[in-house]
């Protein structure tokens, strides 16, 4: 689906997000994930303006939530004129049916607004066709609420076979699309191995990490080129590749789509080549916003993305990025509790990290330059060590 027939946009538009405490994720996590959709809102143009948290051991399989949560929120949704509710987790058709209908305003999960950032946010045909393909996959399943009728782009007349209802062409359309994406998809793909093959024997290396975490700063600065980075989620979504020196030793650095958790895995399996070019990489420069509260947990879902998609046994680099924001709770004196992260200093988090096996890592700030020269160091140690192994008569000249 092309953005012009995405969600409708957000710009204004005021929100209200719904989540769930369950006995394996506590008020406090799912606190942590609204902060997270609420972000999400506001990159797509909204606002959110209240939480609702409701505690259930599992969701409730027709309106997620319980019915006097459900009234709870109907209320509130009526009295404040809001325009949208979105809700933390992926809903099934007939859960946005049943609470479209409870509700009386737009329902949008968290797969539907991510799909619908990444389709604003897609600038080459290949973002496009990605993401127009993980939005027909979303969408299939979902036509009795979404649509009444598709617009007829293959004409009127002939288009309904005998006794067929509306849906059942429309449900036609749309398998035709996404088989026909799938293939446009095919072809580019190997385009982009053809591409990724003529660059010959280069070291490659790949910037990943959660979204927001200043990969692209990153990029800017070891390139010196000007990629497009901003303060919202999925600043890049198209994947950049420069060739940078460090010295006298050159590289292939590329720049990736960051990863978040609840990723919609329709977005994953379209995202494919984009993906092909972490796991085809020989180093990667996993990037951490150290100043987040939350990341640790940010680090276990790059990780666990990495692992899935046969990346996780890479060469990595570990930057701890921004620690020009890194702020800390001092405890009281008489406070003998362990240290935690919220009040661990950035000395003691370079030490318990740093003392990791394995683990080679560093603490800088790409905004301020603060450590740049020691990572790129560390960097370039790194790509000699593949360039040797890749070119063992050519050592003479590094």
């Amino acid at each position: 689906m092309s953005e012009n027939n995405s969600t409708q946009s957000l710009a204004s538009e005021r929100a209200v997000l719904v989540g769930l405490a369950t006995p394996t994720q506590n008020k406090e996590k799912v606190n942590e994930y609204l902060s997270e959709l609420a972000f999400l809102v506001e990159t797509a143009g909204g606002v959110a303006v209240k939480r609702f948290v409701q505690s259930l051991s599992y969701p409730n399989p027709k309106t997620y939530v319980g019915s006097g949560k459900l009234e709870e929120i109907f209320q509130y949704v009526k009295a404040e004129e809001i325009d949208m509710v979105v809700f933390d987790d992926e809903l099934g058709p007939s859960q946005l049916r049943n609470l479209e209908r409870v509700l009386e305003c737009k329902i949008l999960d968290r797969t539907n607004l991510i799909l619908d950032i990444f389709a604003k946010r897609a600038q080459t045909a290949h973002a496009k066709v990605q993401v127009e393909l993980a939005q027909y996959q979303y969408l299939l399943p979902r036509l009795t609420r979404m649509w009444t009728h598709l617009e007829r782009q293959r004409g009127g007349i002939g288009l309904r076979g005998p006794g067929e209802t509306e849906i059942e062409t429309d449900r036609r359309i749309i398998r035709d699309k996404i088989s026909l994406l799938k293939k446009r998809l095919k072809e580019i793909d190997k385009q982009k191995a053809t591409q990724r093959k003529n660059r010959g024997k280069l070291v490659r290396v790949a910037l990943v990490g959660y979204t927001n975490v200043g990969k692209s700063t990153l990029m800017n600065l070891l390139s010196k080129s000007d990629i497009f980075a901003e303060n919202k989620l999925f600043a890049t979504l198209d994947t950049t590749v420069r060739k940078v020196v460090i010295e006298n030793l050159p590289f292939l650095l590329s720049d990736t789509v960051g990863f978040i958790r609840k990723l919609p895995t329709h977005l994953v399996e379209s995202f494919k080549s984009t993906l092909d070019e972490v796991r085809e990489s020989d180093i990667l420069i996993h990037v951490v916003d150290i100043s987040h509260p939350e990341f640790e947990d940010q680090i276990k879902t790059v990780t666990q993305t990495l692992t899935e998609i046969g990346a996780g046994d890479k060469d990595m680099i570990m930057v701890f990025n921004k620690i020009d924001a890194f702020r800390f709770v001092e405890k009281d004196a008489d406070d003998l509790s362990p240290t935690t992260r919220e009040n661990a200093t950035l000395d003691e988090l370079k030490a318990t990290w740093m003392a990791k096996e394995n683990q080679p890592c560093i603490f800088i700030s790409a905004k301020t330059k603060e450590n740049y020269d020691e990572f790129k160091k560390l960097l370039y140690d790194h790509i000699q060590t593949v360039h040797a192994i890749r070119y063992p008569y050519n050592n003479f000249l590094y």
